[in-house]
This record gives C-alpha cells, structure tokens and sequence, in this order.
C-alpha cells in the first residue's frame, strides 16, 4: 500500500494509501466525522488534497479502495474499464484531470470530448478530482456534458430540466394522489416521471397505484412514464402479473455490502431491467430504470469499509454506486441529497456541495443525473438553501429535479421543492420542458410557444375531468 506525503509550511503530513488520502482530502462533511474519516484540520485537508492532485489516474486501478475479491462492485468497476478510452487521459494526475475537464469544457466539441473519456473514468477518479474541483468548476464541466435518456419523453437534452412529479400520500390515498397529480400537471410538471413513493410495498397496493397513474396517463394522453417505488422484487412480481409496469425503481449504492442491506445484487437488477424492456412500452426510447442514490447510504448500512478495514469516505462510496447504474442505461438516476439527515450532511452548505458533487460525478460518468434538492427538518438548512442549489444545478444542466405539493412531502416527512419553484427555475434560466411534454401542455393551451407555463384555471383545463377522482 502506497503512503502519501505532503509538507505544508514545515508541517509534514502523511496518509496510509488512497482510503485515507481520499477520505482527508474530502470537503467538511458530517458522515465522514461520524466515521471517523475526516480531516482533522484545514491544514490537513489541504494537505490531502494537494497530495491527491499529484497522484496518477492509473493508480486507481492498480490500488482498489474497497476489495476486488470480497466486493461486487469493484469487480464491475474494474471488469468493465475501457481502456481504449482511457488511454487519451491516462498519462494524467488527478489535479492534470481537473485542468484538462475546465479546458475541455471551454471547448466547442466539449460535449463529444468528455463523452469520448467517459467510459475511461472508473468512479474513484471522477470522485477523487471532484475533490479538487470548487463549486464553480463542477457547474462549468457538468454543463458542457451532454447525457440523454428516452422512454415516452426525452431527458437530459441542452437547455431542458424535467420534473419528477412526486405525489405522495401517507395513506395512499387515490383521491389525495390525484389532487396532487393534478397541481403538478397543471403547473407543467412530470414530464420525467409521474412517481409514487408507496405507503407499504406489498404487491396489491403497488399494483393499485401502477393502474391509477397508467388510467390517468392514457385518459389525458400524457407524454411521459409512471413510477411506483416499491422493491425491485415487488416490481417484478407485477410485471410478471402483466400490471402496466414502465420503469422499474430501486435504491441502490456503492458497495455489496450495502447493495444487499437495499435486498438487491447486480444480478437482481439486470434480471429487472431485462423484464422491463421486453414489454416495449416506450415510444421515444428504451430506458427503464430509476435508480436513487444518497451520501451516506454506505454508512448507514455499517457497508462503508476499504481496504485494510479503513472507513471510505461518503462521497467516493456514492460515486463507486454510479458504477452499478451505468451498468443498467436508466431513464433516470437521482441522489436525494439531504434525506438521511445532518449526521450525514450537517448544513446547507454541506447539501449544496454534495448535490453538486453528486451531479458532476453522475454526469461525467455517463449519467441522465437529477438531484432530489431537499433536507430534513432537523438540518441546519432551510428552504434558502435550496433555492440556492436548485438555481446552480439548473445553471449546471441537471437531467431533472423531485418537486412535491407544496415543497413539503407529507408522506416520507421531508422538505423538497415545490412545482412553483421548477416554474422558477425555467423561467430565469430560459430552461425548458421535455420536447415531447411541452408539446402535449401546447396542444392543450397550458403553454405558449417558448413553452413558458400558462395560468390555467381547473375549471378550464382540459385536465378537469380529473377532479372526477377527488
């Protein structure tokens, strides 16, 4: 095992191999103090991160941070390496890689350049030179990668910003979802998908809530995908039953360990996107995944050890679990960023960079990336907070954002953003709906040419017969 040093205004520094190089090197974040993980100093953060700038890209392939032999995840990571396209960066250090991301991203052919490299970069690169990287820097890169997605409707193009329509109800409740459903379609909202976190995941009441959202879909001729997030293994159960299954959802992370505390394995979710695509329910494309991700995660499942027992830091973990999503092409891929809570992310701040870290690293690894921009009540962050990321990832072209009734999600007990704030963030960033479902809002007189969200009264929308259900 590799040790790294640094010496910083007479001060030496020194980190046992990459676990703890990349762990120090880490900005302040509440889950790597809790692991035990974290810089203990300024000084000693900027120390690692100076190291890490020095070492070589190639050194993440010779030196795994979590096992090849005992982790799944790594065996993926390392099996399914494209050297070919790794070979135009190789001769690379990290802090090489960040000067050559911010140079490529100035460039004309930027989005064919970095998705060129893309299949080159293991997450444990794109990790470690996100940690070199201020916020500007993962906003100026990110916006220049171009990833798209298709199922009914078209995610990720440039100068677009879906929503996912979140109607939850503590009780799943048909007339309280298509209260909700009916807010989030009349301020333009859904066209990455119509999703439903369930109340209970037992097969009938997932079952019912597929055919709410697929009568609702067909009735109003509604461009776009439906979603209930029950366990992969739910979900494969019904579509076996024949229930109108479009994409399948599952939590996944970074490494086997904490993949099998969610019940699920590479396999499992191969099997699941194999049975999906088989019906053919797509127009556009055949993307069929959803797969959420969170910092933190890892840990939380006690699945969170390296090499050498060593504690790997939340941030690296999260990215390696982008690893198991690019394996899957998914229509969607999002890190509900503050959702464990402040043991993991402290503050807004924290929120902030992680979700721009997130989104950096899902994108240049290939990925249609959103971001759930909330917290829980108990975080030292507030709804500023997220107006403030939400604007930087609109302004770093995320694929999509969650937006609940109100910003406020009843169910899961959790602040998000609401529709008006996905209306806000189109209508200052000159953003745009999936092309697919802004022609649908157009052709019903619920948005103008530009596709800026018209006022409509429920009385006079073409959607009134949906208060049929309420």
């Amino acid at each position: 095992m590799t040790r790294y040093h640094q010496r910083i205004r007479g001060v030496g520094y020194s980190f046992d191999g990459l676990v703890e190089l990349m762990a120090k090197a880490t900005p302040r974040r509440g889950g790597d103090e809790l692991a035990g993980c974290a810089a203990e100093s300024d000084a000693e953060r900027a120390a690692a991160q100076w190291a890490l700038a020095e070492v070589p890209l190639e050194r993440f392939l010779l030196e795994p941070l979590v096992p090849y032999e005992t982790d799944e995840v790594t065996r993926l990571i390392i099996d399914s390496h494209d050297r070919l396209a790794f070979q135009a960066i190789s001769h690379l250090t990290v802090g090489g890689l960040r000067d050559w991301l911010l140079e490529t991203a100035a460039r004309p052919d930027a989005a064919a350049r970095l998705a060129a490299i893309s299949p080159g970069l293991t997450p444990e690169m794109v990790a470690a030179v996100s940690k070199l990287m201020r916020n500007q820097d993962l906003i100026a890169v990110a916006r220049a990668i171009e990833v798209t997605a298709a199922f009914r409707t078209t995610i990720g193009l440039p100068g677009r910003l879906s929503t996912r329509l979140q109607p939850n109800h503590p009780t799943d409740d048909a007339r309280g979802i298509a209260a909700a459903t009916l807010d989030g379609l009349l301020l333009g909202c859904g066209d990455a998908v119509i999703g439903i976190n369930p109340a209970t995941d037992s097969p009938h009441a997932t079952a019912e809530l597929l055919y709410l959202l697929d009568d609702i879909r067909q009735r109003f001729a509604i461009p776009t995908q439906s979603c209930v997030l029950s366990h992969v293994t739910t979900t494969i159960e019904l579509l076996e039953q024949g229930v109108p299954v479009d994409l399948v959802f599952q939590s996944i992370a970074g490494t086997e360990g904490a993949n099998s505390g969610f019940g699920v394995n590479i396999s499992l979710l191969r099997e699941a996107e194999e049975a999906a695509r088989s019906l053919r329910r797509g127009t556009v494309g055949d993307n069929v995944m959803y797969l959420e991700t969170g910092q933190g995660s890892a840990l939380s499942a006690g699945a969170h050890l390296g090499t050498g027992g060593k504690p790997v830091d939340q941030q690296t973990l999260e990215t390696r679990a982008y690893a198991v999503a690019r394996e899957l092409r998914p229509l969607l891929v999002n890190t509900v960023v503050g959702f464990i809570g402040p043991e993991y992310l402290y503050d807004g701040k924290q929120i902030i960079r992680a979700g721009l870290e997130d989104h950096f690293c899902g994108k240049l690894l290939g990925l249609p990336m959103g971001v759930d921009v909330c917290y829980t009540n108990h975080a030292e962050a507030d709804q500023d907070d997220m107006d403030t990321l939400l604007t930087l990832l609109g302004a770093a072209g995320a694929a999509f954002v969650i937006a609940v009734p109100g910003a406020d999600d009843v169910m899961l007990g959790y602040q998000s953003l609401s529709f008006h704030d996905a209306l806000y963030a189109r209508r200052v960033l000159g953003l745009r709906a999936a092309p697919e479902f802004e022609t649908w809002l157009r052709g019903l007189g619920m948005a103008d040419d530009s596709g800026r969200v018209l006022p409509v009264e429920i009385t006079a929308s073409p959607l009134r017969a949906l208060t049929g259900a309420l």
